[in-house]
């Protein structure tokens, strides 16, 4: 008995889906970072300038100065500096008695308390002020302040331009890829926690039969029946435990219980049968077969099970019932889980490969193992699977594998959960060998 604990590996697009996003939050964070350095240092060189056009006006203001202070001529000069500035936003003059205010616009840059001038404390006007004595004849405690703004309107606008330029296209590739995303997804998938199991959920119940190790009765009696025929390879026996099939040597009538002869009567109406609530057992092989051919279509894997109460002698249909509930609760789909004889129910997970179906029926064997705990006269469940695993095979093949794998896990006492493992590759050989020879 052997433990089975599989990893689920990264698809391809998954990890193209999972590079784009990596490679659109780096672009998102070097683009905030590219435009808040750039910011950055447009105010250091704009505090720079702003310094140097400051103590041009203090010299501008001591040559004016000469020929006389705050007059006409004086107070242009203050006046024309400013304007020409392309920082300093507002100017105050302290005199031996009177301060003078001289701003770049009105009202933005200077505020009255009486008749005192203070700067403004805004966004965008600076702080820090500029100090210098001024050396007027004739005049003591002459001094001059200014203020600037630190921020470049053109400068911001471009960065911001830039920035939200690199963020558009990145949420443009981001969404196209979210869309291909949608479009190639199987909306059917089963959820997540359907396929996640911690380890203690999965110790305890064997979990993969693999035709060499665990059907070499079922083997040998395969090989006894195919001996005669020519056109099965020799080879194709180390992995098969049942020969690839075709319409005209088979019949699901072989290795699927008969339904009883009141079930043979009812023709299904509706979806769903009125007994359990889940879909007629004559909906399985078309549904099954709607389902092969869309996996097929966009190369996805494909699961197939099949599940049955070990011992029905004693079985009411509430038990039946529970079971086919517990199904639609857990599998969650009901139009893909339909009735299987009189005691089963057959399961389709498209999207899904062998081992997180393993990991998935384990899941619900312990679920429902739990639920019938409280009823000792509810007997043991098993499970049979098969999957597509890449092959191009029929309904009636992946049913055959299923049900055969039920029928080992009837026979093991000790393993309710059976499923059955192909070779790819073998089998296409086989299918190209019999399309060869029947040419």
């Amino acid at each position: 008995m052997k433990e089975n604990k599989t990893i689920k590996k990264p698809t391809v697009s998954s990890i193209v889906i999972l590079s784009i996003a990596s490679v659109c939050i780096v672009v998102y964070i070097g683009a905030i970072a590219f435009a808040a350095i750039r910011l950055y240092t447009g105010m250091t060189e704009r505090r720079n300038h702003a310094e140097q056009e400051f103590f041009e006006l203090v010299d501008l203001s001591s040559s004016a100065g000469v020929l006389g202070f705050m007059n006409e001529s004086f107070q242009d000069t203050i006046k024309d500096a400013l304007i020409t500035s392309k920082t300093l936003q507002g100017v105050i003059i302290s005199g031996p008695n009177e301060e003078y205010a001289f701003e770049r616009e009105r009202g933005i840059a200077i505020i009255w308390t009486g008749d005192a001038p203070q700067f403004r404390s805004s966004f965008g006007l600076s702080k820090e002020q500029f100090f210098q004595p001024i050396r007027i004849e004739g005049q003591r405690n002459v001094s001059i302040r200014a203020v600037f703004s630190y921020i470049d309107p053109n400068l911001f606008i471009l960065v911001l331009k830039r920035t939200l330029l690199v963020i558009l296209i990145t949420l443009s590739v981001a969404f196209c890829t979210l869309i291909l995303q949608f479009l190639l997804s199987d909306k059917r998938a089963p959820e997540r926690s359907l396929v996640e199991t911690s380890e203690e959920a999965q110790e305890g119940l064997p979990m993969e039969l693999r035709s060499e190790d665990l059907f070499r009765e079922a083997e040998a009696e395969v090989n006894a029946e195919t001996e005669t025929r020519d056109d099965l390879p020799q080879e194709l026996h180390e992995d098969f435990f049942l020969p690839p099939i075709t319409h005209t040597d088979f019949d699901l009538s072989d290795v699927l219980e008969p339904l009883d002869e009141n079930e043979a009567a009812e023709e299904p109406r509706g979806l769903y049968a009125p007994r359990s609530n889940i879909g007629w057992e004559a909906y399985t092989k078309e549904r099954l077969a709607s389902e092969l051919h869309q996996c097929a279509s966009f190369d996805q894997d494909m699961v197939f099970i099949i599940m049955e109460f070990k011992d029905t002698g004693a079985l009411e249909e509430s038990s039946y019932k529970l079971l086919a509930d517990e199904a639609v609760a857990f599998f969650t789909h009901r139009d893909l889980i339909f009735e299987k004889g009189s005691w089963g129910i057959s399961v389709i997970i498209p999207n899904i490969d062998l081992d997180q179906a393993l990991t998935v029926s384990q899941e619900f064997h312990k679920r429902v193992a739990g639920k019938c705990s409280a009823f000792p006269e509810i007997p043991q469940l098993c499970i049979g699977l098969s999957s597509r695993s890449g092959r191009l095979v029929d309904t009636e093949r992946l049913m055959l594998e299923a049900s055969q794998a039920l029928k080992r896990a009837w026979d093991d006492e000790g393993l309710p959960i059976v499923a059955f493992r192909s070779d790819p590759e073998k089998y296409r050989a086989f299918i190209a060998a019999q399309n060869k020879s029947g040419l």
